[in-house]
């Protein structure tokens, strides 16, 4: 079986969802330069093919809590993340959020252009 349009557009938003996550996961950051690093996430993730917009928020007070008990590094409750994609017709969008205290990542809809799926 052949994988269908809406199937490659998921996979496009897994791919820039594990790009985001895994490059930037670990860089220094704190309340000073979180609105840099949101940039410079997003921007380099909407330069790859497919995607839409990119919208990362970190989490400056939780940022703030753990700068309390010394250095830290970006991880994934630190920050809120949607990434949108579109292929072939296919509008995706995704989110990242903690749950249970794991940074999950999921489809929140998916929008074929017409009714070829």
């Amino acid at each position: 079986m052949e994988p269908t349009d809406r199937d490659a557009a998921c996979f496009e938003a897994g791919i820039k969802f594990g790009a985001l996550y895994h490059q930037f996961a670990g860089t220094p950051v704190s309340p000073r330069n979180a609105a840099s690093l949101e940039t410079a996430m997003e921007e380099a993730i909407e330069n790859q093919p497919f995607c839409e917009s990119v919208t990362v928020d970190i989490l400056t007070e939780e940022l703030e809590a753990e700068i309390q008990q010394g250095y830290t590094e970006l991880s994934g409750h630190l920050m809120e993340v949607e990434v949108v994609v579109e292929r072939d017709g296919v509008e995706v969008v995704t989110r990242m959020e903690m749950d249970e205290g794991y940074p999950l990542m999921r489809v929140e809809s998916v929008r074929v252009a017409d009714s070829r799926e």
